[in-house]
């Protein structure tokens, strides 16, 4: 059970980082940030990548829900995350890629508010972690 913590926490944080990450490209190299976007649905390969690292993520945050800051909301949304991935797995890869194919290059009109809305989620996720286990101490 104390790997199973360890390796849900780790997701999260390493999820947390993403989003920061993406959110500082986005400003500061929005064509950078375009081709990374439009990069996952580009083979079957990214596309099952992607649905594994949702899927593991979902599970996470169900997982780690109770330990963390509004815990009910990271329920909530690591089994939205579940549930639509688990979708996707149904669909034939080429849909994603048509779809992201149409989507992303209308949302990468929004890099900035994209990168504005990554990096606050980024910081709530760390936050979401850390306040908990700094309270505990």
């Amino acid at each position: 059970m104390i790997i199973l913590n360890f390796v849900a926490i780790a997701l999260i944080f390493l999820t947390a980082v993403y989003f920061i990450l993406l959110g500082i490209v986005a400003l500061l190299k929005p064509t950078m940030a375009a081709r990374f976007l439009l990069g996952f649905a580009n083979s079957a390969a990214m596309h099952y990548l992607e649905l594994f690292l949702r899927m593991a993520i979902g599970f996470a945050l169900i997982h780690q829900s109770t330990n963390m800051l509004f815990a009910d909301v990271y329920w909530s949304f690591g089994w939205l995350l579940v549930a639509t991935t688990a979708c996707l797995f149904l669909l034939p890869w080429q849909w994603h890629r048509k779809f992201t194919n149409k989507v992303v290059p209308y949302a990468n009109t929004y890099l900035a508010l994209i990168g504005i809305t990554s990096l606050v989620l980024g910081m709530l996720i760390l936050g979401s972690i850390f306040i908990p286990a700094i309270q505990a101490v």
